[in-house]
């Protein structure tokens, strides 16, 4: 059994760093010259240096890559935390009330879990035009708020079916409304199941491109997708060294997210039952 288990873990190490090597190239290859990263394919530089990060981080355009990072944040922290709140309000109807038609309308609700995205882009642009909402954050914000998210209201679903009824009963009979027993009894014990929604929906939005490319049409309120994406000059030789210096500086939130995040992610996931 001992050597089924160390074969199994020699299989998925192996696995690991196949999946993770390209991750691993890329950050030593941000301390190299770009001559070397098109000439060498040694993992370890030959000479670390910092140019790659001095001048892809000073830009070589109007804008540095840190006003690229705050358009990011400005975009990406009011989405999560709109989302967070307003998927577990969805769930909390879907999964406490019965009214008419809740299991349609849940099922309706999923149904749109199966659509590609790029099958509802131009009617979300026609609807985003009319609205006054492009080049605009608001594409993102807005859906935010009305809770358009289904993923992350299944994930807050499925963690409040887990938690027992008669937490409401209880609250019910000391007097408490349905807005104080989802603000003070189900909300405390769903911070795990909303952080990990938060976590799924901060490295989502933070990589994003395809919607952002599509709804933002000036260079100032590029985020860092389309930034780094602009940084592949047609026209001129790429500096490949600043590109995968500025993509690692770009995964930074998410790592420090996810690392500081990860003790409620992994609680959250276990009991939502998302697996990946």
């Amino acid at each position: 059994m001992k050597l089924r288990t160390l074969g199994l873990y020699a299989i998925l190490t192996v696995i690991g760093v196949i999946l993770i090597y390209p991750l691993i190239w890329m950050f030593f290859g941000s301390f190299k010259t770009t001559m070397e990263i098109l000439t060498s394919i040694r993992l370890f530089p030959s000479k670390f240096i910092l140019e790659g990060y001095k001048l892809g981080w000073e830009g070589s355009g109007q804008f540095t890559f840190g006003h690229f990072m705050r358009n990011t944040f400005t975009m990406v922290v009011p989405t999560v935390v709109f989302t967070s709140f307003s998927s577990i309000i969805v769930a909390y109807g879907f999964a406490r009330f019965r009214f008419p038609l809740n299991k349609l309308l849940f099922a309706m609700m999923l149904a749109t879990l199966m659509l590609p995205p790029t099958v509802v882009i131009i009617p979300r642009y026609l609807l985003f035009q009319n609205l006054g909402f492009l080049d605009t954050y608001l594409p993102f914000i807005v859906p935010a708020i009305l809770g358009g998210s289904p993923f992350y209201i299944f994930m807050q679903y499925q963690f409040l079916r887990g938690l027992p009824k008669e937490l409401d009963e209880s609250a019910v009979m000391d007097g408490a409304n349905s807005f104080i027993i989802l603000t003070r009894i189900l909300l405390p014990l769903s911070v795990p199941a909303m952080i990990s929604a938060a976590l799924f929906n901060f490295m989502w939005a933070w990589n994003e491109f395809f919607s952002v490319l599509i709804y933002i049409s000036s260079v100032e309120k590029y985020t860092v997708s389309l930034a780094l994406r602009m940084m592949m000059d047609i026209d001129a030789a790429t500096t490949w060294n600043q590109i995968m210096a500025m993509s690692v500086v770009s995964m930074l939130p998410c790592l420090l997210f996810f690392f500081f995040a990860q003790r409620f992610f992994v609680e959250g996931i276990a009991k939502t039952g998302i697996k990946g």
